[in-house]
């Protein structure tokens, strides 16, 4: 599943917009024109993401501040439905780097047998809260008290299911008492109107429920929730690249990190005004603007990491709440996957 949910922005099929087939993969990509083009005239690169906004953020500060530009690369954002259509894109040849959650990566690596390498990260949170609808909020007050009772998800073996049942491992749960219900990923009106008890949501639907009287029972978009439920920080974005042009691509992704660098740098002196600034405005077309930048604003600081190295503890993470949620086996090999020399770790 990767990070798209409720709050993700679809980038609307208008002609203004360019729809490629990604070759190698059953994907259409939604391109707005002109964005991650600057005006150098350096080495082109493609970078797929899935368009949900909190995901994309570093990229495109980097991309309007003139981070790519300054460092003389000419990136083009390839905006996919979802991680793992990312994912297929940069594995089909389509795009030369693709930024997904971690799972994603880990899954096609270890799962698919994809050669790609990941050597930089943008997020060190999940984008998911784990809430009660706000008809339950004083009878469930506690990840024990999940027990017996029904929990929604976008769907079975996705990110949001996989960490709930890590979530409630670290709790001492037992997990076998908690009925999870497949839900998609519009599960705002389902908890507000009181039809399940819980749910795994995203921005804005999180603070849309905490207006209507639910409770919060786990944050992940909140550092400091993360290191009290989860053990500490849980790798999110991050850039990957294929395993077989890693050497040829090396001064490349130097030049990549560098620029992703500076603009992570850049994001946590901005207000929450200028990072939806920063956005573009077809992706953020019907979104309260004053409400997304409060949101920015209030979560800026925990969701993404000072620089791009690599957090090999907040990975191991990851990797335990996808064993935990049986999407992954115990043991897995995954010594090939992070690669450290670009950014360090």
């Amino acid at each position: 599943m990767g990070c798209c949910d409720e709050s993700t922005a679809r980038v609307p099929s208008t002609d203004v917009s360019r729809r490629s087939m990604l070759k190698g993969a059953a994907v259409i990509a939604s391109v707005l024109p002109g964005a991650g083009r600057s005006e150098a005239q350096g080495r082109k690169v493609k970078l797929a993401y899935c368009s949900q906004l909190l995901c994309g953020v570093p990229y495109e500060v980097a991309r309007s501040a003139g981070h790519f530009k300054n460092h003389g690369l000419d990136v083009e954002l390839v905006y996919t439905r979802g991680g793992n259509a990312a994912m297929q894109a940069l594995v089909g040849g389509a795009v030369d780097y693709a930024a997904t959650a971690l799972d994603v990566a880990i899954q096609a690596y270890a799962n698919v047998g994809a050669d790609i390498r990941r050597f930089a990260v943008t997020g060190r949170l999940p984008l998911f809260a784990l809430v009660t609808a706000p008809r339950t909020a004083n009878q469930i007050r506690t990840l024990k008290d999940l027990e017996g009772k029904t929990v929604a998800v976008s769907g079975l073996g996705n990110a949001d299911h996989a960490l709930a049942l890590f979530l409630l491992k670290q709790a001492n749960a037992d997990a076998s008492k908690v009925k999870f219900a497949t839900m998609g990923v519009n599960l705002l009106e389902a908890l507000r109107q009181g039809q399940i008890e819980a749910g795994l949501v995203q921005e804005p639907a999180l603070t849309l429920l905490r207006t209507s009287g639910a409770r919060v029972l786990v944050n992940g978009l909140d550092l400091t929730d993360a290191r009290r439920y989860l053990g500490g920080t849980y790798e999110f974005m991050g850039v990957s690249v294929r395993g077989k042009e890693l050497e040829q691509r090396k001064p490349e992704m130097a030049l990549l990190v560098k620029a992703l660098s500076d603009a992570l740098k850049a994001l946590h002196g901005m207000s929450g005004d200028q990072l939806v600034a920063a956005l573009p405005r077809e992706m953020t077309s019907g979104l309260d603007l004053k409400q997304f930048g409060e949101i920015l604003g209030q979560y800026r600081d925990s969701l993404y990491p000072d620089n791009v190295t690599i957090d090999v503890a907040a990975a191991d993470r990851v990797v335990q709440s996808l064993i935990a949620g049986g999407l992954l086996k115990t043991g897995a090999n995954l010594s090939g996957l992070l690669d450290t020399t670009i950014a360090g770790g």
